[in-house]
């Protein structure tokens, strides 16, 4: 029908796979166009299937669904990408939205609520599970109140870290800024209170981004 909402699966479990396939063939506005094992057959196949939406899951064999989001939504912009997964680490979410999935739900989810994802992405929304919506709060909550610290650094106690980034112990640090070695601890507790750590790396990761 014209107005059906056409979804295309990618899961590997077989039981699961089946589950959603009867899921949307059995709901009046859905259409299931395509069901795939691999994010492999899934590439192969996405110009014939040609689906309004994708369901799919990110442990995948052979290429995983974060990086068959990547590639599909480089070559399909139009095609809405809902990440249906038990993953709900804040690395494979940010990942996965990243490479250009609109939306991010659990498999746990009841199948009204996929349906209703289903619905939400393809009118526009970004559907996603309470955990991955709560985790992605939080994860802007960090990034807001670390930029916030970082204003409150002064240019001189920034200066310091800057060197003490590159290796240079604090006698180094000292003689390059003309400095006693005891003025650049003290800064370095003043860093430490400001950003509320309490050693040089967690500092140094937390203004530099660094691992």
């Amino acid at each position: 029908m014209e107005n059906e909402i056409k979804v295309a699966i990618v899961e590997d479990v077989r039981d699961i796979r089946e589950s959603l396939q009867a899921l949307i063939s059995g709901m009046p506005g859905y259409h299931c166009a395509g069901v795939f094992a691999t994010a492999e057959a899934a590439i192969a196949d996405m110009y014939a299937v040609a689906p309004d939406v994708v369901l799919m899951d990110i442990n995948l064999p052979g290429m995983n669904g974060v990086e068959a989001v990547r590639l599909l939504k480089e070559n399909f912009p139009k095609i809405n990408f809902l990440m249906c997964t038990v993953f709900e680490d804040s690395e494979n979410i940010f990942r996965a939205l990243e490479a250009g999935a609109g939306g991010y739900i659990l498999k746990n989810n009841s199948p009204l609520k996929i349906l209703e994802a289903i619905k939400e992405i393809q009118e526009g929304g970004a559907p996603m599970s309470a955990a991955i919506a709560k985790k992605v709060i939080n994860s802007f909550h960090h990034i807001r109140n670390t930029t916030r610290k970082h204003t409150e650094l002064s240019e001189r106690e920034m200066e310091v870290l800057q060197l003490l980034s590159t290796g240079l112990l604090y006698k180094e640090a000292a003689g390059r800024l003309g400095l006693s070695v005891e003025t650049i601890r003290s800064h370095c507790r003043k860093i430490y209170e400001k950003l509320q750590v309490n050693t040089k790396i967690e500092a140094i990761n937390i203004v530099f981004g660094r691992k």
